[in-house]
């Protein structure tokens, strides 16, 4: 397991498939940046996951090269189980990533959406509508917002840590509970 952390830098620029380019791939690699991107599947996608089907593979890693304008470098394409069920999903790297470690860095792509899921939470459960154009009063709103996301999360945390159930990831308490109760807390009843 150490030796595939060895392999995937935290400065991959993990990308959504609208960026699945030839150009794109080439731009972040002149730029030094180690990319993980979704790759749309074609037909010449579709003939290697036939190929390991046939051979009952579960991953592969093909060895590519990017030639455009811009340059050219060497990257892989990891075919590696999908992560939302049957099926094989299929990312573009320039990392050096091996067939034993190529789960593992597609892995890590699957667990940005939870980012994504959090960022939305806060700007939908926990920030404060405000059409100030005063930065400080923004920061403020998205500082707050973030401090409440941060409690809410502590307090899920706990409530689950008292039950004797599973800890997965689906809160016991609301966002809407606990932005009521912070309401509450601070705007003292009549």
């Amino acid at each position: 397991m150490k030796r595939a952390q060895e392999h995937v830098p935290i400065e991959t620029v993990l990308c959504d498939r609208e960026f699945d380019s030839q150009r794109v791939f080439q731009t972040l690699s002149n730029l030094g940046v180690n990319y993980l991107i979704p790759k749309r599947i074609n037909s010449t996608e579709r003939n290697v996951i036939e190929t390991m089907d046939d051979d009952e593979q579960a991953v592969a890693v093909e060895s590519a090269s990017v030639h455009v304008e811009a340059g050219s470098h060497q990257m892989r394409f990891l075919y590696v189980p999908s992560t939302k069920g049957d099926g094989t999903a299929v990312f573009a790297t320039n990392l050096r990533v091996g067939p034993d470690e190529a789960e593992t860095v597609c892995r890590r792509y699957s667990r940005r959406w939870q980012i994504e899921n959090e960022y939305k939470s806060i700007k939908n459960d926990f920030l404060a509508k405000t059409s100030s154009k005063e930065y400080l009063v923004r920061l403020f709103y998205f500082v707050f917002a973030v401090l409440l996301y941060n409690i809410w999360r502590l307090t899920d945390f706990l409530l689950k840590a008292d039950v004797d159930g599973p800890m997965d990831y689906a809160p016991v308490l609301t966002a809407g509970e606990c932005v009521e109760i912070a309401i509450s807390a601070l705007i003292p009843s009549d």
